[in-house]
């Protein structure tokens, strides 16, 4: 078998060739495909992308423009992982390809020039991302908003940027990092010994959300560790082709909460947890740091995840205040991606909502499939993107509900943009937000 050290990488996470020769016979993964199910060819499917970085780990193919365009247009939403009988790690595969794609100079150098410097100088300094935050937010609250949006004139640069521009959540008043203390206790008995990664664009963008998952965990007995020096958790850099960075940042992470006595790290994004979690597989061959990896993501909790094992000492039911508006009762929830298929945590949000009184829950058709945020990839990719936001809207209008709960702020942003540009009325509320009204 011919190998180069630039394909060394890809030949690591590959299975091995009986299980590849299963999945290139399976297909069971095409239905749950959203880019083959756009295109209906084979090279657009996780089969047929597996064939590719088969072929270009060994040398039998060369790395091309097509290889690199099909590894760019897969959303990594590892719908795939979840259908997979033989349990292949897909997205790792992938996100190996988009490494060894950039390093080989497939995407354009400015591209990736642009790429690293928002994603390692900005979304990864807390300094510099509060910085440009604060811009974004007097740009927002100002009227300069409105008043480049009714001019048109970002159409001038792109066709697709006023579009793109309108996906930019809100950002907050007050970053979250400055309203949470390092340690919180709750008013009563402390039953749980927690801690909590705040994130970098949670930290900014959805510092509401980091505001009500600390308040909620101090209603039911948590104290909740919040360390200051903790950093982003590379899931974007990693997704992105950045993974060496994205390991920095693991590393620095898990220094940081080593610090601290607690049993579970909470997560509420289901992007951060996922990386989270995996950063014991991909730092397992760190001497240094591989027994503190697994340690470490064996604590990681998403909130939900949180709320569902501890059931029995998290009675809603009893500790609830707040009746919800009949004209706001009936809920529905989105699977994020990277909640249901990478952490395969589905029944735990559903068990979670459905305690919550008088909630009238319906099932969302097509729940799990992916609504086209993927990290970057509405911005970097907005045309393929948005059809896959259109069918969610669709199933979204379809359920009659006035509130969709999902837990990742991606998806609240993608879903809030849709539900304004196909005119779906309905709100777009983190689980962890209702709960919190709940208990207010």
């Amino acid at each position: 078998m011919k190998t180069s050290p630039e394909t060394s990488q890809l030949l690591k996470v590959l299975p091995n060739d009986d299980i590849l020769q299963q999945c290139i016979h399976c297909g069971m993964c095409l239905a749950t495909c959203p880019t083959y199910d756009l295109t209906k060819l084979e090279r657009s499917s996780p089969r047929g992308r597996i064939r590719m970085i088969r072929s270009v780990a060994r040398n039998e193919m060369e790395l091309s423009e097509l290889f690199a365009e099909e590894m760019n247009f897969c959303l990594d939403c590892q719908a795939c992982e979840t259908a997979c009988p033989a349990g292949v790690k897909y997205g790792r595969m992938v996100e190996a390809a988009r490494v060894l794609i950039d390093e080989a100079g497939l995407t354009p150098k400015f591209q990736v020039f642009i790429k690293r410097f928002a994603l390692r100088k900005i979304i990864a300094s807390r300094f510099w991302l509060k910085f440009f935050s604060r811009l974004l937010w007097l740009y927002q609250k100002s009227g300069m908003q409105k008043l480049i949006r009714a001019t048109g004139i970002l159409k001038l640069f792109s066709k697709n940027l006023p579009e793109i521009e309108k996906l930019s959540p809100p950002i907050a008043n007050h970053f979250s990092d400055s309203k949470i203390k390092e340690i919180e206790l709750p008013n009563g008995e402390i039953k749980f010994k927690t801690a909590f990664h705040f994130g970098c664009l949670m930290n900014t963008m959805f510092a509401d959300i980091n505001i009500d998952t600390i308040d909620v965990l101090k209603k039911v007995g948590c104290k909740i560790i919040t360390p200051k020096d903790q950093v982003c958790c590379g899931s974007l850099m990693a997704h992105n082709g950045d993974m060496e960075f994205a390991l920095n940042l693991a590393r620095k992470n898990i220094d940081v909460f080593f610090k601290y006595d607690y049993d579970f790290l909470i997560s509420n994004s289901a992007g951060c947890g996922a990386f989270m979690k995996d950063y014991a597989h991909l730092l397992e061959d760190d001497s240094e740091y591989a027994s503190k990896a697994k340690l470490f993501s064996s604590k990681v909790k998403d909130i939900m995840e949180f709320f569902a094992e501890q059931k029995s000492e998290l009675n809603f039911q009893s500790i609830s205040k707040l009746e919800l508006k009949p004209e706001l009762e009936i809920i529905t929830y989105h699977d994020a991606c990277h909640l249901v298929h990478a952490q395969k945590i589905s029944s735990q949000p559903r068990e979670v909502i459905k305690s919550i009184p008088g909630v009238k829950y319906i099932e969302l058709e097509e729940a799990s499939w992916c609504c086209g945020s993927a990290g970057i990839y509405n911005v970097v990719r907005y045309d393929d993107a948005i059809i896959q936001l259109q069918r969610k809207m669709k199933n979204i209008r379809n359920t009659g509900a006035k509130i969709v709960l999902t837990g990742n702020p991606g998806c609240m942003g993608q879903i809030k943009y849709g539900a304004e540009k196909f005119d779906v009325d309905v709100e777009v509320l983190h689980p962890v937000t209702l709960i919190k009204k709940l208990l207010s």
